[in-house]
């Protein structure tokens, strides 16, 4: 039954926008037009308010960066100790 269960049983799949690069993901959004809505205000004012997913593809991009930037920052270091 375990041969079976494996072959046959529900695989868990990775989470999409962990393995998508966030730069492409948040320039998709942009081009579909999904990155922000608008609201009509009460003093009739419209008002652009970026959605939650383009903030996280946004933030996403700042952790890649962030990452790289700190990768880059230690070998910096590590050069001008020698």
């Amino acid at each position: 039954m375990n041969y079976l269960n494996t072959m046959y049983g529900k695989k868990h799949q990775q989470s999409s926008t962990d393995t998508k690069n966030p730069n492409r993901v948040a320039g998709g959004l942009k081009g579909q037009g999904v990155d922000h809505f608008e609201l009509l205000g009460e003093n009739g004012v419209i008002q652009k308010i970026p959605t939650q997913r383009y903030v996280q593809a946004l933030e996403a991009q700042l952790r890649v960066q962030r990452e790289a930037l700190s990768r880059i920052e230690k070998k910096m270091y590590s050069i001008r100790q020698t």
